[in-house]
């Protein structure tokens, strides 16, 4: 620890008197990840401020006096994790196409509330949901998280997905058209201008990001392909108008001529990536662009493509079987190319609460385990811009904790099972 840190943790330890030294804990770990990218910490004790701060870590099994003490002696702690890429209120089902015309957005909040717990529950105490259900139900679900309502990971939200007509975004698809009128959003648009309009809109109702479909997808029920859908001009007016408003945009994209142009025009980063290739790799290094890879999407479309008794329309079944086996070597691709990857895995298409079943695929992928903790970690936080927040435990930032029974340096099937949730200083899993 750094001078500075340790006097602002001994100055924060000072001020505390009386009933707030009593609401401080002392989490002895029997070892701590404390700073993923750096070897870990032996037996060491987080020391946590009434207000769910981290005051500091400590060598050994330590505390102070009034302190609760948190014993995980036999357990491996590191920050909690991050997923970059979740649907909140929502997860693909057989009634998904009718639940979209029946559901009102209490029923899309309803749902979110039981995932983000699920998602919590699995050690993920940060995400960033990029695209919903619902004309405000992820804002609902998002702010009663953090006034503390409700459990369930510290969410930024996109809200509605700004799509080109007839793109990946647009939820008409394949319905009458009285129904399809009444499914219209104010996030579809066509024309620079009225792309301006969109991103406007989106921020005015609580965007916290802005999420666009820069090319086609797997799962909209139409065959128009994985490539670009927006005109250069109309991205370069989206990226235009969120950095205007001090949001950053994402971009789902899979072909490669979609991604190149979504980096050309400033796009902050990339969902999936799929078609990358060499020159696409010095585009993402060129403008300092984010990759969020989401391989766990790519397999679970396969495994629901040959299904026979599965429920995608044939236009998704065919995209899934095209797209879905590419994923995994786009990240090998991605990975020896130096590009920065942040940790998503698309949940809402794979199942809430399995979001750790990326980190195995990263390590096939050639990612060391540290790398793909660290891809959830730090560099989340950065992507998320909550760099000073979260990401690490480190004095002064949240006191989100997860532990588990052995290293995930050794083995990374060990963040499948995580035994131990802390966010903010509060225990919300304690399997021991």
């Amino acid at each position: 620890m750094t001078i500075k840190a340790t006097a602002l943790s001994l100055a924060i330890l000072a001020g505390l008197t009386g009933p707030a030294l009593a609401h401080t804990k002392a989490v002895q770990c029997g070892a701590v990840l404390d700073k993923p990218g750096s070897a870990p910490r032996g037996a060491a004790t987080i020391l946590v401020s009434h207000d769910g701060k981290v005051l500091e870590v400590r060598e050994g099994f330590q505390t102070v006096d009034g302190a609760e003490i948190v014993d995980l002696k036999n357990k491996f702690c590191l920050p909690g994790l991050i997923d970059s890429h979740v649907h909140l209120t929502s997860e693909l089902s057989p009634t998904g196409r009718l639940d979209a015309v029946t559901n009102s957005d209490a029923d899309w909040a309803m749902k979110a509330t039981k995932f983000a717990k699920r998602t919590l529950m699995a050690g993920f105490t940060s995400v960033q949901d990029v695209g919903a259900r619902g004309e405000d139900a992820i804002f609902a679900v998002r702010d009663a998280v953090a006034r503390g309502d409700i459990a369930g990971p510290r969410i930024r939200a996109a809200g509605q997905i700004i799509s080109a007509s007839g793109g990946h975004g647009d939820p008409r698809h394949g319905y009458a058209e009285a129904i399809a009128n009444a499914l219209h959003r104010d996030s579809i648009c066509n024309g620079a201008d009225d792309c301006r309009r969109a991103v406007r809109e989106n921020v005015r109702k609580g965007a916290d990001v802005i999420k666009i479909t820069a090319t086609g997808g797997v799962l909209s029920n139409t065959a128009a392909g994985t490539e670009q859908q927006f005109f250069d001009d109309e991205l370069e007016s989206i990226v235009q108008a969120a950095h205007f408003m001090g949001r950053r945009v994402t971009a789902h994209a899979h072909g490669k001529g979609g991604i190149e142009a979504a980096l050309r025009a400033g796009i902050d980063s990339i969902e999936h990536g799929t078609y990358l290739d060499k020159e696409t790799i010095k585009l993402f290094k060129k403008y300092n662009a984010t990759l969020v890879p989401t391989v766990l999407a790519g397999a679970t479309v396969v495994e629901m493509a040959n299904d026979p008794k599965g429920f995608l329309p044939p236009p998704s079944r065919a995209k899934a079987l095209k797209v879905g086996p590419q994923m995994l070597e786009m990240l090998r691709n991605a990975h020896e190319g130096g590009v920065n990857v942040a940790f998503g895995t698309d949940s809402g298409v794979s199942h809430h609460g399995d979001n750790a079943r990326e980190f195995p695929l990263m390590v096939e992928a050639g990612f060391t385990p540290m790398e793909a903790i660290t891809s959830a970690t730090q560099i989340a936080a950065t992507h998320l811009q909550m760099g000073d927040k979260i990401g690490s435990l480190e004095t002064g930032k949240y006191a989100d904790i997860i532990a588990v029974g052995s290293s995930p340096l050794d083995d990374i099937n060990e963040l499948l099972d995580v035994d131990f949730v802390m966010k903010g200083g509060k225990v919300y899993k304690n399997k021991d």
